[in-house]
Order: C-alpha cells, then structure tokens, then sequence
C-alpha cells in the first residue's frame, strides 16, 4: 500500500516504522517545528515493548532516566506509592522519563531506518466525500508515485484533528476542563527513590514532579479559574503553586526556571469516528486523556501497534473498524481509572484495606493488599489498563468496600 502519514510525533513515526518494517510504501509528513519543551515525558512501562521491536531501547535509556514508579502526595500527610517492580509476569518493571524533542528524534530515525521516508513539508490535504486526498502540489513532492494517491492517509496531527476538524466529526468530552503549566527547574530536592515521579494534590488540582537529567520537570494542572488567581503569567503562576502549598515549598530548595514556561489545554476528548473510506486518525489526533498517571505516549505508541496488528492481519476496511473499537475502548478505560484519582477513591481503598488488617491482624488480608497493588501497577503500566478482570476488580472493591458506584463522569458530545 501506499501510505501517507501526517505529522511525524510519536504516533506517526512509530506508525511510519512498524508499516515500514512490514514493507509497506510510507511517506511521513513532518514541518519539524516542535518546541524545545514538550508535555508527555513520563513514560509509562507498558511502551517498553514497542522501543524494544524497534529496536532502541538501548538509545532512550541513554538520553532517559529510569523511572521505578510513581508516588502520589495527598493533601495531608500520607502518600501513596506504586513500583512497577510488582507488575506479575514477564511485564517490565520500569519506565524511562525522557526529555521529548530527543525521544521524538529516536522516534523519526526509527521510522526512517525502517524504510519510510520523510518530507519536511506541510501536507495539504483535501475532503471529498469520506476519502482524503493530498492537493497536487503536495503529491508532487512523492515523485516515485507518479501522481498516484495514497491507498491510506493516516492523520497523526495531534491536538490539531485535522481529519476530525475536515469531516466535521463530533467528540465525546470527558470531565476534566482544565490548564497545564509547566517547565523545567534546577534547585528541586532529588526524587526518592531516585526517578520516582511525584504527584502532589493541590487545592485546586495537582503537580507532578517528573526527574530528568540535570533538571526536574514541573508542571500544575488547575481548572481555569482557579489558576488565573495564582498570578498574571504562567511563570508567575507556577512560582505561586509552590510558593502556597506547604508540603511543595517544604520539598523545594533555591529552584530556579532553566526553560520556557509551556501551556497546554488539558481536557479529554474521543472522537466518535475515527476512520473513514481511506482514512483513520492515531494518537491524540483520535483522542486524548488527561495526563493524569502519564498515559499520553502510551496511547500514541499503542494506537500504532494496534493499527499494525489489525492491517497486517484484515483486509483495509475491517481492520480500520476493529481498530477503531479498540481505541475508543482504551481511552474510556484510561478515563475511568484516572477519574478514581481525581475523585480520592483510590486512596479511600487504599485506607480502608490498611484499616482492617489494623482491626483483623489475626485475618490474612496481607495478601488482598498485594494483589490490589499488582492489579493498580498493571493497569497503571499500560498493560492491563482495558482488562476486563482488572477494571472489574477496582469496580467491586469500589463497590463492595467503599459502597461507592464506579465509573466515570457522564461525558457531553461538541
């Protein structure tokens, strides 16, 4: 087949590598004008296996730190840790934190080394019926394909939806409206243990605490409101989330800011369709969750290997269907185990099962806690977040244990 690929982050080049490696015709679009600070460095274990069949692990780990799991600060004094070394199996009990303008050159030269070429242009792309098709300026730049069409556009574009904005597609918004801000610092107290990912609540919202070479990565999550009356600017707002939480500014020494403050839009979106007559969108410009337990280079990487799995083994218009099922049904799952973060129940488990085994020491409870904390490294990994058995299991303790209903907030379609 011949295919062309917009954009060339994460999940367009990954996409580009593994059809590449398949022996399929790729083209990657890429304008190559990413900032040199960029949301999504936390790894989580489950991408792991994809950088080993692409054959770098070897170079993320040189540019990364190792990232043994993850410790979420509640407002108070308790805090709550995960290490991924309790994942059952022959799942990676780690995670690389990375800095992403270099991730995403391993990424491109993954793909490129793989056979698919790349054009350092913007692609223009026309809608005619459910079909997208390249303008003859932008087809031209693939001389080999003599004027020929792709058999399959995938829009990797990111928060841009190219293909949802064409088509005019209709998403499914989740609860979360917010605001990120963040940026890198010098000055920060080492994570311990060493590469552990922080997350403190706030009053208003959370900050993660993500450890980098030489730096640390810092960033605020915050409903419009409530951010805006943390200052005038972005720096300025950062500097005042530390600066009025007692246990951030405890955990700081002399920081000081060696980046550009980044912005992002934080909110969580699915698109009702995401496939058409020669079409199908990858990554965010699918859909995107809140980055929450970092799951965003998570589904960008996976949304290429299932688009792979399905197209290697299905005729073109099935496979885009399958496919289709299958990252909606990853994001919603993605949705619901962050929203038991943001609404507390997770630690409200987490106390309750540590509260019987004070009343009933004589019970051996001792294991229930391990096996929650498997299931909740596993799905937090990426490797059993859409598991039936493991969203069943934190759906009845929710239910069971606590007498709450699980599930997400309803969703509002825009």
């Amino acid at each position: 087949m011949k295919i062309v690929i917009l954009g060339g982050g994460p999940s367009g080049s990954v996409t580009g590598a593994l059809l590449a490696q398949r022996g399929e015709d790729v083209v990657i679009f890429d304008e190559d004008n990413r900032p040199d600070t960029i949301a999504g460095e936390s790894l989580v274990p489950g991408v792991i296996p994809i950088l080993r069949r692409l054959g770098i692990e070897d170079l993320v780990s040189n540019i990364g730190i190792h990232k043994p799991g993850v410790t979420f600060c509640t407002r108070g004094i308790n805090e709550f840790a995960f290490s991924f070394t309790s994942l059952s199996g022959n799942y990676p009990g780690y995670a690389y934190n990375v800095p992403r303008p270099a991730f995403d050159r391993i990424l491109q030269d993954a793909a490129i080394a793989s056979g698919a070429r790349k054009i350092v242009a913007k692609a223009e792309v026309i809608a005619r019926g459910d079909t997208l098709q390249l303008n003859s300026e932008t087809l031209e730049m693939i001389s080999s394909w003599k004027g020929q069409q792709p058999d399959l556009v995938i829009d990797a574009t990111g928060r841009r939806r190219l293909s949802a904005k064409l088509f005019g597609i209709r998403a499914e918004v989740g609860p979360r409206r917010d605001v990120a801000h963040f940026a890198h610092f010098e000055g920060f107290d080492e994570a311990v243990p060493s590469g552990q990912v922080r997350i403190n609540h706030l009053a208003y919202g959370w900050a993660w605490r993500i450890p980098l070479r030489g730096k640390m990565s810092f960033g605020i999550v915050m409903n419009h409101e409530a951010i805006s009356r943390l200052g005038e600017d972005p720096a300025e707002r950062l500097e005042a989330a530390i600066q009025s939480d007692p246990r951030l500014s405890r955990e700081t020494s002399q920081i000081r800011r060696v980046s550009e403050v980044g912005t992002y839009g934080n909110y969580q979106l699915i698109s009702t369709r995401g496939y058409g007559e020669n079409w199908v969108a990858v990554g965010d410009a699918y859909g995107f969750v809140d980055p929450m337990l970092s799951p965003g280079m998570m589904i960008a990487m996976q949304s290429a290997s299932m688009l792979d799995e399905e197209l290697a083994s299905r005729k073109p218009e099935e496979a885009l269907q399958r496919y289709s099922r299958r990252m909606s049904y990853e994001l919603r799952a993605w949705m619901e185990l962050i929203e038991f973060f943001y609404n507390g129940r997770i630690f409200e488990l987490r106390d309750c099962g540590r509260e019987c085994l004070k009343r009933f020491p004589f019970l051996p409870l001792e294991f229930v806690e391990g096996f929650m904390s498997r299931n909740m490294a596993g799905m937090a990994s990426g490797f059993t977040t859409g598991s039936p058995f493991s969203r069943g299991v934190l759906r009845h303790a929710d239910r069971f244990v606590l007498g709450k209903s699980a599930g997400i907030s309803p969703h509002a379609i825009i």
